[in-house]
């Protein structure tokens, strides 16, 4: 060791002996390689340290999901609250991590208006006014005039068409919202506590509850009862109470709020065709890449089409007596020709001139 040391501190001789020597005390393992060897330890652990950090940077600057809450009034299994469940869990699951999209069933807001107010602040990113589109969208009251749209296939015609196209411009300009997609909840017939429907005459001295919409009122006031305009939250407890006899609702839904619990009758009337619709805060559409709108745009075509599937399916007379008496109703397939007839003459004129140019 000392010789070694000696080696390190002679002069250094002219023409590189000092290298030599130096190249000397590394080769019989004298201090310079051991500290040589410390070197490469401490390099690598430089490398290793720096790598470890890079990584942890990269996995914590990797963007958050983008919640977008989606407020809904019902839970399932209503139609509209299945189907939008769905399109939450799929847009969730077919973004790779880039959108939460979580489904408010019933929790979140209580009330049709209040989810619109909601959506169209930017609170809430996407909601439904459910039945009360036509008194949040004056826009959509024409086709709830009763007995103007004639079947489903008229019905989606119009709304997958050139006319849901000119509401879609209409909405962003208007309301800054963008609509999603267009869905219904079929035809409407009346169920009550009282007796049958068979004819318009049957519907005087009724007290029935309407959504919170004008041709609701319209509808029922012009066909021969009395309209209790009501948000659905307190139906219900109104049939339990007396306060109302009974009100309107598609097959599938009688079925799925469990109207038969508070309804003895239900009479297959059709009288208005149920149109609504999914909108967006347009702020927010605009915000996401192209590819996460169009992955909401195409999910929601396939939300459309179950929500579709589960309306129109049961909405017939045979499936209606078969899911509806099971449960202790009394189904009854009224002459729906008398209505027309009522509503043609009395409700039809004055939404004739308010919608001219669609009618």
């Amino acid at each position: 060791m000392a010789s070694e040391l000696c080696v390190l501190e002679a002069p250094r001789p002219a023409g590189g002996s000092a290298l030599h020597a130096l190249d000397a005390s590394i080769t019989k393992g004298g201090p310079m390689r051991g500290l040589l060897r410390g070197f490469a330890a401490i390099t690598l652990i430089a490398a290793v340290a720096v790598a470890g950090g890079v990584i942890s940077v990269s996995s914590q600057t990797k963007p958050a999901a983008r919640k977008l809450d989606l407020a809904y009034l019902l839970a399932p299994p209503e139609s509209g609250a299945a189907g939008l469940k769905f399109m939450a869990e799929e847009v969730t699951r077919r973004s790779n991590g880039s959108i939460n999209m979580v489904f408010h069933g019933g929790t979140l807001l209580n009330k049709e208006l209040e989810i619109m107010d909601a959506v169209k602040s930017g609170n809430v990113a996407i909601g439904t006014p459910l039945g009360a589109a036509s008194t949040v969208f004056p826009e959509m009251g024409v086709f709830l005039t009763p007995y103007l749209v004639r079947d489903y296939q008229h019905a989606y015609a119009m709304f997958n068409g050139q006319i849901g196209k000119d509401l879609d411009e209409t909405f962003q300009k208007k309301y800054r919202l963008k609509i999603l997609f267009f869905y219904d909840y079929g035809f409407r017939h009346f169920w009550n506590n009282k007796r049958p429907i068979n004819s318009p005459a049957d519907l005087k001295g009724l007290k029935m509850r309407v959504q919170q919409g004008r041709v609701f009122a319209d509808t029922v006031n012009g066909l021969g009862a009395s309209a209790v305009p009501m948000p659905w939250g307190e139906v219900i407890p109104a049939a339990q109470q007396g306060v109302i006899d009974g009100a309107d609702l598609p097959i599938v839904n009688i079925n799925a709020l469990k109207v038969y619990e508070v309804s003895k009758y239900a009479s297959l009337t059709y009288h208005n065709y149920g149109p609504t619709v999914v909108v967006m805060n347009l702020d927010i559409w605009k915000s996401l890449p192209a590819a996460q709108q169009k992955l909401i745009l195409d999910v929601g075509m396939e939300a459309q089409k179950k929500i579709r599937e589960a309306t129109e399916s049961v909405d017939s007379y045979a499936k209606a007596k078969e899911i509806l008496e099971a449960k202790g109703m009394k189904v009854n397939q009224a002459d729906v020709a008398s209505f027309r007839k009522v509503a043609e003459e009395k409700i039809w004129p004055q939404y004739r001139q308010q919608y001219a140019e669609l009618w």
